[in-house]
């Protein structure tokens, strides 16, 4: 257990948590959650030991194994996959005295190391890293690649596998899914709903929160509370609570003008001085329940474009991809290349009102075939047409970091209106909360958050009439992406979308396409269909042996439809027990979610709110693994109707 005894935590002057009580039992998966600047990564600092408690005390177990993610990457000429595994030091060392000693032909030290290895169950350690390294979205080739090859954003990704190699009792994230994509988004979730072990991570993914954590400490106004659930339950917990808080100050504010009227009134008539005298001693045994002080949210919008032309961009049999000229360094390096075909004979419009989010794993094209819509990249063949009276707003993934070292947002902003008035253009960054001097300090100072809303504000000045964003929520609070959400919402223009914020795709598309094989395609479902079609995608091309080429007898043939009947009904009677099994697990945990819903729990020990939430993770594990199995078992079933 990892206990908080009155921490109090400062940075610099700043005091950032004050007061905080809370105790994580082991096997909880509890999500951090808070505004920026509020202290979430200096707690993390903290249960590392890196920074001291400026105030009551931080109890950590003596020998917890405890894995992060490192904040930097150096230019290894190690390969990939060793660099993974040298997550688990243990087994690292094991492997390189097994190497030594073979080297020197010291057959006792091999022997040694052997047994070493074998107690590490470490024989299969390149396969899982190999794995951990699929699932992040590299390629086989990647595998064997020097880590120096790899740009900033890889490295990131070769960080946490390394941390989800490493052996740990307690697992720390801070925003996992920065520079993931949706598929690699899955990935993760599903593999940190079968960790076993204690979880915390910080992420402004709220989809992604509930689909992993279920418990969530929040950190607010120098303090922490903790909740039991995902973030929805704890969205739902916390707005309880306050308006509880709210009303129980109006009362008390009541009851206070009330007696103070009363006070005022007599306290000078002999006949009512005791009277009075005594709701004086009331008005001072008043708890002083404090108003809710309401954090102040973010709003924007985007500006109502001058024209709405009804068909703006059209790709006509297009080939996609890369030109000499055109192909990028990290791509070159990735082993795309001169003129290589990423997307072939793709039919792809924009219409005025459309809204479009487009799916796919990672590499399969997304960037490629936005940068082709925008006119970024020439097209390989067919033919790209754009109204005369299209005006795009591009958010790119490079946007954040191509901003310019030493200017300010007024100068930046300047740069793209050099017409307009100097107040014109402060009221506008004032709107996005680049107000006063703060429109004129330079950019390098600026957090990720600061430089995405820059960008963001940038593309809204010129009134675009259709919006293409690849991942603009990287660099996102919680509260940016729900005011980019509700600013998308609004916007009457057209919007292609690429996201890992499932809970944004969800609330700003109307419809899908998915990249994948080369080719674009309508998606027809959900989210949570593309995440069922993701898991079912390894099995759909798993090997079927093939037709024995002999002609087969009459009673051959018999025997083998007999079978392929026989496997059928098997594989139908696990179906429907892992439905029935599935159908219990959700009944249990809607019970479990009702008793989470008794305020009366939340007065008692923690340890009934420990059972819970135990419980809730082993259901959500079990459930997660037999949705893998029922994907397999019946793409299975589909290839012997087939």
């Amino acid at each position: 257990m990892i206990a908080f005894r009155d921490f109090a935590l400062r940075r610099g002057g700043r005091l950032l948590l004050a007061g905080v009580d809370a105790a994580l039992h082991d096997g909880w998966k509890v999500g951090v959650a808070g505004r920026n600047g509020s202290g979430k990564s200096s707690l993390f600092a903290a249960i590392l030991g890196q920074v001291e408690a400026d105030a009551g005390a931080l109890e950590v177990p003596a020998g917890l194994r405890i894995a992060s993610v490192a904040q930097e990457t150096p230019a290894l000429p190690d390969a990939a996959i060793d660099y993974v595994l040298g997550g688990d030091i243990e087994l690292a060392a094991a492997l390189a005295a097994e190497a030594a000693a073979e080297a020197r032909g010291d057959h006792a030290a091999v022997a040694a190391a052997h047994l070493r290895i074998d107690a590490l169950n470490g024989y299969d350690g390149r396969a899982r890293a190999g794995r951990l390294l699929h699932g992040l979205g590299f390629k086989s080739a990647d595998h064997e690649r020097p880590v120096a090859e790899f740009s900033g954003g890889w490295r990131g990704r070769l960080n946490l596998a390394r941390a989800l190699m490493a052996p740990s009792d307690l697992l720390l994230l801070d925003e996992p899914t920065n520079h993931l994509d949706l598929d690699a988004v899955l990935w993760l979730e599903q593999w940190l709903r079968r960790y076993p072990r204690t979880l915390m991570v910080i992420s402004h993914d709220r989809e992604f929160l509930d689909g992993t954590v279920d418990h969530v400490l929040h950190l607010e106004q120098e303090g922490a509370r903790l909740y039991a659930g995902n973030y929805s339950d704890f969205e739902r917990q916390r707005a309880e609570r306050l308006h509880q808080r709210q009303a129980a100050h109006a009362r008390e504010q009541a009851e206070r003008a009330h007696l103070q009227a009363f006070v005022d009134r007599f306290r000078a008539k002999a006949s009512k001085a005791r009277q009075a005298q005594s709701r004086v001693k009331r008005l001072e045994r008043l708890a002083g329940t404090e108003a809710v002080r309401a954090e102040r949210g973010f709003e924007f919008q985007f500006p109502l474009p001058e024209r709405v032309p009804q068909s703006m961009l059209q790709l006509e049999h297009v080939d996609a991809g890369y030109r000499s000229s055109h192909v990028p360094l990290e791509e070159a390096a990735r082993g795309v290349e001169q003129g290589i075909r990423i997307l072939r004979d793709v039919r792809f419009s924009v219409q005025a009102g459309d809204r479009i989010g487009l799916l796919g794993p990672n590499g399969a094209g997304k960037s490629t075939l936005v940068r082709t819509l925008v006119g970024e990249l020439p097209v390989l063949a067919g033919e790209r047409h754009a109204h005369k009276d299209v005006a795009i707003g591009y958010f790119a993934q490079h946007t954040v970091e191509n901003l310019r070292a030493g200017d300010s947002a007024y100068d930046h902003l300047r740069d793209l209106a050099p017409g307009a008035a100097p107040q014109a253009l402060r009221d506008w960054l004032g709107k996005w909360h680049f107000a006063g001097d703060r429109a004129f300090e330079p950019v390098d100072g600026f957090s990720g958050g600061e430089r995405a809303r820059l960008a963001l504000s940038l593309i809204a000045w010129r009134k675009p009439n259709v919006l293409v964003l690849d991942e603009p929520t990287n660099h996102l609070d919680l509260d940016m992406r729900g005011a980019l959400a509700d600013a998308l919402n609004d916007y009457p223009g057209a919007l292609v979308l690429v996201a890992h914020d499932r809970h944004l795709l969800g609330l700003v598309c109307d419809s899908f396409w998915r990249v994948a094989d080369g080719r674009i395609e309508p998606f027809d479902g959900d989210l949570d269909d593309y995440a069922r079609w993701l898991r079912g995608r390894g099995s759909d091309s798993a090997e079927r042996p093939d037709a024995t080429p002999r002609t087969l007898d009459p009673r051959e043939r018999r025997r083998q439809a007999a079978a392929e009947r026989g496997r059928g009904q098997a594989l139908r009677k696990r179906l429907g027990k892992i439905e029935a099994r599935v159908a219990t697990i959700d009944a249990e945990l809607a019970q479990l979610q009702a008793r989470l819903a008794d305020p009366e729990i939340y007065a008692g020990a923690t340890a009934a709110l420990a059972g819970i939430g135990r419980e809730q993770n082993a259901l959500h594990g079990e459930k997660a693994a037999l949705e893998a199995e029922w994907m397999e078992d019946y793409a299975a079933l589909e290839g012997i109707v087939a």
